[in-house]
């Protein structure tokens, strides 16, 4: 992007301040800055005149799952509906890797994260483990898409690189960055976190569509005749990934997406609930449910609200490009952004100063109007890794691996 496309891309968003240092700049600082204007997407400011349009939900109402029961019951009909749609090629594996392991105390991406013991076992690794048991029981790769982030892109692709992709087939794996989206003050003026840097986070664990679609990696899903996305997050080292049975059970059903959950392991678990939102099917966050909510129960006795999203999603591709650019709501979060002040002196703020902007997988799961929630054994595929110690973390997820027999 030359300078002046530049100029005129922010004179329309009224972001001419991000060019106030630019005579300051070096040649190198320059074509940063100008590199970041051509890929912020700036149009996610206008959503700050309507900022609480994503939140307004009436009624919560409860969604059952398909529980274990059934499933174990029809298990050989769907792993064949399943087993047909990956050996058809219908069926693509979208991981979302964006993140750095700096809550486990490493500078690098989390996928790199070592949980070995008396080996080398990496996160990636086990993710990748995971997904070759489909792909020797289906006899096909299934496309694989990594999502990663502007802090971790060529260290993601270099680490999978110097391992061989795990023994993954290279061919059938495609990396692209998740898109950022700028953090704005109250009246909607972008921030700047160097002279020659845009304040900017990633657009939110929704925005991942978006992200294939505008670096065309949609256009390679058409070309492979892909239909269906199987979607899920880096630090579960448990989850089965494009798995015949919960593909086969979402085709099944007729709904346009499907939600593996784990039942709860007590009645205020910190995991998002699947539910009706105003008849919708919807996910509520833990600390959303209110004391009525939790004590809810069914028509069985049991808890309404007693199933957890582990986020591994289904997706019908086709629904998903309905829905990304025409009615998939903008959040806006209230945030502690660092940033340069009117001196260009940087500031990192003690209480929130602005807005950072994303997308949520449960809007997705709201869009599509029909979703199947299924039920999944947690100690089979539930290992989170979220913290260093304690729960969901690098120490429980070490104990579960063990419990089903990986050598770690």
């Amino acid at each position: 992007m030359t300078y002046q496309e530049a100029y005129s891309k922010l004179e329309e968003y009224g972001q001419l301040h991000v060019l106030k240092y630019y005579d300051e700049l070096d040649d190198a600082q320059k074509e940063q800055l100008l590199q970041q204007v051509d890929e912020t997407d700036f149009s996610v400011l206008q959503y700050i005149d309507h900022k609480d349009a994503a939140l307004e939900v009436k009624e919560i109402s409860p969604l059952a799952a398909m529980e274990l029961d059934e499933i174990n019951r029809r298990k050989d009909e769907f792993t064949r509906i399943g087993l047909d749609a990956i050996r058809r090629g219908k069926v693509a594996a979208v991981l979302l890797a964006g993140g750095m392991g700096t809550r486990l105390g490493s500078d690098d991406p989390k996928c790199m994260y070592d949980i070995g013991i008396t080996h080398p076992v990496y996160i990636m690794q086990r993710l990748v483990e995971n997904l070759m048991e489909v792909v020797d029981a289906a006899g096909v790769p299934v496309p694989f898409f990594i999502m990663t982030s502007d802090k971790n892109h060529d260290k993601t692709v270099s680490f999978m690189k110097e391992k061989n992709y795990f023994g993954y087939d290279p061919s059938m794996i495609w990396f692209f960055k998740q898109e950022m989206a700028p953090a704005a003050d109250y009246s909607g003026k972008v921030y700047m976190e160097e002279k020659y840097r845009i304040s900017t986070s990633p657009n939110g664990n929704g925005g991942w569509f978006l992200s294939m679609k505008r670096c065309g990696l949609i256009d390679k899903v058409h070309e492979l005749g892909i239909e269906w996305l199987n979607t899920f997050a880096v630090d579960n080292v448990l989850q089965r990934i494009a798995d015949p049975v919960f593909v086969g059970a979402t085709i099944a059903s007729g709904c346009a997406s499907g939600a593996k959950t784990v039942r709860k392991a007590h009645r205020d678990e910190r995991v998002g609930a699947i539910c009706l939102a105003d008849g919708k099917p919807s996910v509520i966050e833990y600390y959303e449910m209110t004391p009525e909510l939790l004590d809810a129960k069914n028509e069985n006795g049991d808890p309404a609200y007693n199933f957890g999203v582990i986020m591994n999603y289904l997706f019908r591709e086709k629904d998903l490009e309905r829905i990304v650019d025409e009615v998939l709501p903008v959040h806006i979060v209230e945030k502690k952004i660092a940033c340069l002040d009117e001196k260009g002196n940087p500031v990192s703020p003690e209480e929130p100063n602005g807005y950072k902007f994303e997308q949520l997988v449960l809007d997705m799961v709201r869009e599509l109007d029909t979703c199947l929630p299924v039920e999944v054994d947690r100690s089979r595929e539930f290992a989170p890794i979220k913290n260093k110690t304690g729960i969901d973390s690098v120490e429980s997820a070490r104990e579960l691996c063990k419990a089903i027999g990986i050598e770690l």
